[in-house]
C-alpha cells in the first residue's frame, strides 16, 4: 500500500526545503544564576542574525534577533532579564549586609548600654556570615554612627539611617520570599526586645525596616506583636 501524503507530509517537506537559521555572535560574558541548572553558571551574551535558508543554505537576511543569555553548562537561551537575579554568592553577600545594617539600626535606636541586645545582635550577624563579629565591634560602630550623624539614642530614625536601610534592603527585597522578608523583620524585633519592650525609637526603626522590605503596615504591626509573644 502506498503511503498517504497529507497536509502534514507536505508541510514537513516544505520545512526541509525552506527555513531559517540564526548565526549567534558573543558580545559579553559573566556569571549568572541559571534557572535551568538551579545554580551559578558562566554565561555568554549573544546577538543573532537570522537568514532564510534554501535546502539548508542561508540565502536571504531576515533581520537581527536577541540579545539572549546562553548558559555555558546547559546551553539553554534566556532573556537578558535573567541577569537581574543575583548569583547565589551575591545574594548571600546582600543578605549578610542587610542583617548587619538592620542590627545596627535597631541598636542605634535603643543604644548600646544593654549587653543582652548586643549579644542578640552579634549572634544574628555572625549567623549571617560575619563570623568574627563581636558585641564590642557592634557597640563601636553604633557609637561611631551616632557621633557622625549627631544622633542620640531613643531618637526617631534619622534620614541618614533611613537611607542606609533602604540602600541595604531595596536591592534584596525583590529576591526574598514573603517569609524571608518577615523573618528578617522578626530578627530585628528580637534584638529590640532583648532588653525589654520596644521603645518609640525602636518601633520607628522597625517600621522603617518593614517598609524597606515592602511589608505592608498592617503586617508590620502583626509581626511586631507576634515577636513579643514567647514561642
Amino acid at each position: 500500500m502506498l503511503p498517504v501524503r497529507g497536509r502534514d507530509g507536505r508541510a514537513t517537506r516544505a520545512a526541509r526545503i525552506l527555513g531559517t537559521r540564526t548565526a549567534w555572535t558573543p558580545v559579553g560574558d559573566g556569571e549568572f544564576f541559571c534557572p535551568g541548572c538551579g545554580g551559578d553558571r558562566n554565561y555568554q551574551r549573544l546577538t543573532g542574525r537570522r537568514r532564510f535558508t534554501l535546502l539548508g543554505v542561508p540565502v536571504l537576511p531576515r533581520g537581527a534577533t536577541g540579545p539572549v543569555v546562553e548558559c555555558a553548562s546547559c546551553r539553554h537561551h534566556y532573556g537578558t532579564d535573567v541577569l537581574d537575579h543575583p548569583t547565589t554568592r551575591r545574594f548571600s553577600a546582600m543578605l549578610r549586609d542587610a542583617v548587619h545594617t538592620v542590627a545596627l539600626a535597631v541598636l542605634t535606636a535603643g543604644g548600646t548600654t544593654s549587653r543582652t541586645a548586643l549579644e542578640t545582635a552579634a549572634c544574628a550577624v555572625r549567623a549571617a556570615g560575619f563570623e568574627d563579629c563581636t558585641e564590642d565591634q557592634l557597640a563601636a560602630l553604633v557609637d561611631a554612627l551616632a557621633a557622625d550623624t549627631g544622633r542620640v539614642a531613643d531618637g526617631p530614625c534619622g534620614a541618614s539611617l533611613t537611607i542606609e536601610l533602604h540602600e541595604a534592603l531595596d536591592p534584596l527585597a525583590p529576591h526574598l520570599a514573603p517569609g524571608g522578608r518577615e523573618a528578617l523583620l522578626l530578627q530585628a524585633a528580637r534584638v529590640a526586645l532583648a532588653d525589654g519592650p520596644y521603645t518609640p525609637a525602636e518601633r520607628d526603626a522597625l517600621t522603617t525596616i518593614g517598609a524597606a522590605l515592602t511589608i505592608c503596615a498592617d503586617d508590620v504591626s502583626r509581626l511586631l506583636a507576634a515577636a513579643r509573644t514567647p514561642s
